[in-house]
């Protein structure tokens, strides 16, 4: 299994949560946060956080660091981990997805190979992006890409090698792949509390 950094991104806005910091949400009894660090600590070598709020976070005992770009956006946190992780892969995952499996993570690890910049779950249509292994090569041009005013991930992926793994080697781990199910809204929790997934293509 290649070495590899996992890095949580907790620098959303949290609009849709009415300002609340989905980090400090509970499901199951346990913090959002705290749940992707125990899964992330399960099988990683390194766990970091990113955020613009670190003076929250220093109980969790995990490395905490800020974004280094000024630019509000997912690209910018993703820019930190990269540049301050000590592996040559970091896996990336959005605080948003308290569900994220081990067995996910594992897959996407095992996934890297020289020769790709980004190995992320995918559709036909769509991508995870914030449930994807990234390489150090993207760094650099992520700044450039973020420097010139463009914040789209979509964009980023044009630019790299991109190894797509499709849901269906996903569903081995995660029969419902409720690893990639984003709690954006408070609907949306109440619906992961219940188990009332929608079906992921």
């Amino acid at each position: 299994m290649t070495k590899c950094a996992g890095i949580i991104l907790a620098g959303g806005l949290n609009t849709r949560m009415d300002g609340r910091n989905k980090a400090f949400l509970t499901i199951g009894g346990q913090t959002f946060l705290d749940r992707i660090i125990g899964v992330v600590n399960s099988c990683c070598d390194e766990t970091l956080l990113v955020t613009r709020e670190p003076e929250k976070y220093v109980d969790r005992g995990i490395r905490v660091v800020t974004d280094i770009l000024t630019v509000r956006s997912a690209l910018a946190g993703i820019h930190a981990g990269l540049v301050n992780m000590r592996a040559e892969y970091g896996v990336f995952i959005g605080c948003d997805t308290p569900l994220i499996k081990t067995g996910v993570i594992r897959i996407l690890m095992d996934a890297a190979e020289s020769g790709f910049d980004i190995i992320v779950p995918s559709s036909a249509t769509y991508f995870q992006p914030l449930c994807a292994v990234y390489t150090q090569s993207c760094a650099p041009v992520i700044e450039d890409q973020l420097q010139g005013g463009d914040l789209k991930i979509a964009n980023l992926f044009a630019r790299m090698a991109v190894k797509k793994i499709s849901y269906d080697q996903f569903r081995v781990e995660d029969a419902r792949l409720v690893s990639f199910f984003n709690i954006n809204t408070i609907d949306d929790l109440k619906h992961a509390e219940a188990g009332d997934f929608p079906d992921i293509v």
